[in-house]
């Protein structure tokens, strides 16, 4: 960097932290027309219109200025043709995973692919065959069960421990799924991968180091691969840290894949863009083959997104957080004080909350009809996330603290009525 440059840099960087752009999360912005899966799908998804849509996992936020004058910037040119991830993108990867975790990346490391679930897919596609059997807990993001039964295998699923509100992973069951099993016709495969969510979907756990490096040794130990997906790795409460599994040890490294994007943190789910990182050169030749003729490289929208989120995102995310923050606390708060035969699993990760609807006496279909025809708010049934998520909902608190309230108040007026009416 010359001099002139340096100058340049020291005034732009002097300029944004003495007049830092101030975000406004409270705003509401209109996205029914614009083809939102979220809201202009709440017929489809829910049977009515009539309802606050808080289920899946995108904002209902503006996303950053430098990301929206990189898409203004690059549509300016004309051409929209086949695009390949630039030095400058890697570069950004790089810098961002040094930075937020220490974590010193080869550039040769990083495959960019549209989206986190075919990155997982072709993960699996690369490391097991049929019949073989995939380590997953339950409750886990629903599309894992479909993305392992679809690779042909076996899902080896592991029920998570819910003891005073909190979660954590039974290493004894996981201990045994990975166990040798005893010869015979029908004995299960031993698992080939295990899927880890971290931080955890549905239930909001991050997982400290410790604990992640039990999952590995069982997992690696037993000689399988842990695919790591760590999309919400920046959505993070009460100052909760976020340690990448493949940190812990070159040998995590050496029998890890790690997927993270910019597409939870920043609000870009519609420009899907991921990044995945591979260390080990015969894992990664492996993935590139799986995906060959059947996954593409994000396209120039999504890549030119995606390096403005990593370079330039950090001011809008700091005031985000602290937004989000301020959600979760005031729904606890209401929860408790207003709503308490509804218990919440207070997330350090994700924006997504984990309810306990148990004490509503509501069997599955009972509740989804509650929350969708008396409370008219449209919420994640726990039941997609595995039998251990049936009496629980998921919802998004990605929104302003206005949507968030009048949903809460909705669901304290249904609640009320139903006690009443017993």
């Amino acid at each position: 960097m010359n001099s002139v440059t340096l100058v340049s840099f020291a005034r732009d960087w002097l300029s944004a932290y003495n007049n830092p752009m101030k975000y406004d999360f409270d705003r509401l912005i209109d996205r029914t027309g614009t083809n939102c899966v979220k809201w202009d799908m709440r017929r489809e998804v829910f049977g009515t219109d009539d309802l606050i849509p808080m289920w899946v996992a995108d904002m209902d936020f503006a996303v950053a200025e430098p990301i929206t004058a990189a898409l203004r910037k690059r549509t300016a040119h004309p051409i929209y043709g086949y695009t390949s991830p630039s030095p400058s993108l890697i570069e950004a990867v790089v810098d961002r995973l040094r930075r937020k975790y220490n974590w010193k990346v080869n550039p040769e490391w990083v495959v960019f692919t549209p989206g986190v679930i075919p990155a997982i897919a072709a993960a699996l596609k690369a490391l097991i065959h049929p019949g073989d059997s995939v380590v997953i807990n339950d409750p886990i993001y629903h599309p894992f069960w479909a993305l392992v039964a679809g690779a042909g295998c076996r899902v080896a699923a592991s029920p998570m421990k819910f003891e005073g509100g909190r979660y954590e992973m039974d290493f004894g069951d996981l201990k045994r799924l990975f166990s040798t099993p005893h010869p015979g016709f029908m004995a299960p495969p031993q698992p080939k991968a295990k899927i880890l969510c971290n931080p955890h979907n549905p239930v909001g756990r991050v997982y400290t180091p410790d604990e992640q490096r039990k999952i590995g040794e069982i997992a690696i130990d037993s000689g399988a691969i842990v695919i790591s997906d760590e999309v919400h790795c920046e959505l993070l409460f009460d100052g909760t840290k976020h340690t990448p599994f493949a940190t812990l040890s070159e040998e995590f490294a050496q029998n890890s894949i790690t997927c993270m994007s910019a597409s939870k943190t920043f609000n870009l789910a519609g420009l899907a863009a991921s990044v995945i990182i591979i260390p080990n050169a015969h894992l990664r030749a492996d993935f590139q083959t799986a995906r060959a003729g059947i996954m593409p490289q994000p396209d120039s929208m999504a890549l030119a997104a995606l390096e403005a989120a990593f370079r330039d995102g950090d001011e809008w995310l700091q005031q985000l957080l602290a937004y989000l923050q301020g959600n979760l606390d005031f729904l606890v708060d209401f929860f408790e004080k207003r709503i308490p035969k509804i218990k919440v699993v207070r997330p350090q990760g994700t924006y997504l909350v984990w309810l306990d609807c148990r004490g509503l006496g509501l069997d599955s279909k009972a509740l989804r009809n509650f929350f969708i025809h008396q409370a008219r708010v449209g919420l994640d049934e726990g039941c997609r996330f595995g039998p251990h998520g049936e009496g629980f909902m998921r919802m998004n608190i990605a929104c302003p603290r206005s949507t968030l309230e009048e949903a809460l108040t909705r669901i304290e007026k249904a609640v009320n009525g139903q006690v009443q009416s017993l």
